[in-house]
């Protein structure tokens, strides 16, 4: 059985370029566009993350026979389908950035519709799902009643996801957790639970939180708070549990609450609880952002040689795990990648099924290393890191050290350079707490990023 995905879906649209002028008609800039980018939105995008990292999934929606449509069923090739008829018009949203800024957004066929009628092939997919995800994007598929009363008989014995939206219907009684925004939990718990006068409004999450929980009759309210993380209530013992994110810098959040409503969906399948669940599931959120959110993701259609179901680097060790294999870390600045750095890396894969590198975030670059470093971004050191054969996934961290990081992902093998050979490696009683091992590879002492950059610094 695999994921099912209910929910409305939108065409988002990319239009990218420079701006260098302004317009002479009005003081607005004019964008020059060089890129025009496609790709499913809404439930779409949830879909196309699953079938990215390889999980089965179906998506139950409505499409309509319109040009937008189908370029919206050409964006979710790859992902298998159960979709009914719509005589609206399909919803495009379209977002115009210069360089790195956004612009402006524009909305097309976004206005209210009525209700969708679902059919029995629709029906049928949701019967069949290991795991449901509720993608409500305000366009009245979760307020069918058939659906509604299907996914509550179900709601006992599959966990359901809900993430909902401000102009859709509420969650049926009794699903696994219900994922809104602080915005969204403070408007559909009213005024009483705006936040408005607290010095920092995250500080009521859990106040909103605990009114949802009693309205929705969910089993766990997942409030998320945005760079701060989330905070958790759970139906059985009320009490709250904030969940911090790491931090990472991204210039466009889009499509993180879709990653982490698809990242609990998959958590809660494999049998961890809830708050295991929500602290990994946060966690991704981050890592999918310091790759580069939406902008990473592979065209539709294209072929991806994949080394292993997902590059999400806790997703990646669960299940190289539960197949029998050992996960290798390493971890380091990787500011310059040289020769000595992808013959260490390659070492290191040799020992395991997956190699995980866990990569210092630019802020923990800059106090270890000083106010010019790093020399290159987080997200271009990850991309280098990830193009390389040996490299399987990168866990991003923020922390001067990667203990932290080590203890989510509890790799099989930690690996430093051959310079430690003789010492202690700092992490090795954390490691050796659960059973790893640390060892060390050979170090190439006439490559280094610092004779790299002085090198360069040279080149006139």
């Amino acid at each position: 059985m695999g994921i099912v995905v209910v929910g409305d879906v939108i065409l988002d649209v990319d239009l990218s370029g420079d701006a260098t002028r302004l317009s002479p008609d009005a003081p607005v800039p004019v964008v020059d566009v060089t890129g025009v980018k496609r790709r499913a939105g809404g439930a779409g995008l949830v879909a196309r993350m699953l079938a990215g990292d390889g999980w089965p999934v179906t998506l139950v929606t409505v499409l309509a026979d319109d040009d937008a449509g189908r370029q919206l069923e050409a964006a979710l090739a790859g992902v298998r389908l159960a979709a009914g008829p719509t005589s609206f018009p399909t919803p495009v949203k379209t977002r115009v950035r210069a360089g790195k800024h956004p612009v402006v957004r524009f909305d097309q066929g976004c206005s209210p519709v009525p209700v969708p009628d679902v059919t029995p092939a629709m029906l049928r997919a949701v019967e069949k799902a290991g795991a449901i995800i509720v993608a409500d994007y305000g366009r009245g598929l979760a307020a069918n009643p058939q659906l509604r009363e299907l996914l509550a008989a179900l709601a006992e014995d599959v966990p359901i996801v809900w993430d909902p939206h401000p102009a859709g219907a509420p969650p049926v009684a009794g699903v696994a957790v219900v994922t809104p925004n602080l915005a969204e939990a403070h408007q559909a718990a009213g005024s009483g639970a705006s936040g408005r006068g607290r010095s920092d409004p995250v500080d009521g999450a859990a106040e909103v939180a605990g009114i949802l929980l009693d309205r929705w009759s969910s089993r766990a309210v997942l409030v998320t708070t945005g760079e701060r993380g989330a905070m958790l209530l759970r139906e059985r013992d009320r009490v709250p549990r904030s969940v911090p994110a790491p931090r990472v810098e991204a210039s466009d959040p889009c499509g993180a609450g879709d990653r982490l409503t698809a990242s609990l969906a998959v958590h809660l399948a494999a049998g961890r609880d809830m708050e295991d669940s929500a602290v990994l599931a946060v966690h991704e959120a981050a890592d999918f952002l310091a790759a580069g959110g939406v902008a990473s993701l592979p065209e539709p259609g294209v072929p991806v040689k994949r080394r292993h179901r997902t590059t999400e680097p806790l997703l990646l060790a669960r299940s190289v795990r539960e197949n029998g294999g050992r996960v290798v870390a390493t971890g380091g600045c990787f500011d310059l990648l040289h020769a000595g750095h992808v013959r260490s890396l390659a070492a290191a894969r040799e020992m395991g099924e997956c190699l995980v590198v866990c990569l210092n975030s630019d802020a923990s670059v800059r106090r270890l290393k000083g106010d010019g470093r790093p020399i290159m971004n987080q997200q271009d050191r990850a991309e280098l890191l990830l193009a390389l054969e040996c490299v399987d996934a990168v866990m991003v961290f923020d922390e001067d050290t990667p203990e932290a990081a080590l203890a989510r992902l509890r790799p099989d093998i930690w690996v430093k350079g051959g310079d430690y050979k003789g010492a202690k490696l700092p992490e090795a009683e954390l490691v050796e707490g659960w059973g790893g091992r640390c060892v060390t590879v050979p170090y190439h002492p006439a490559r280094s990023t610092t004779g790299l950059a002085e090198a360069l610094g040279k080149v006139s």
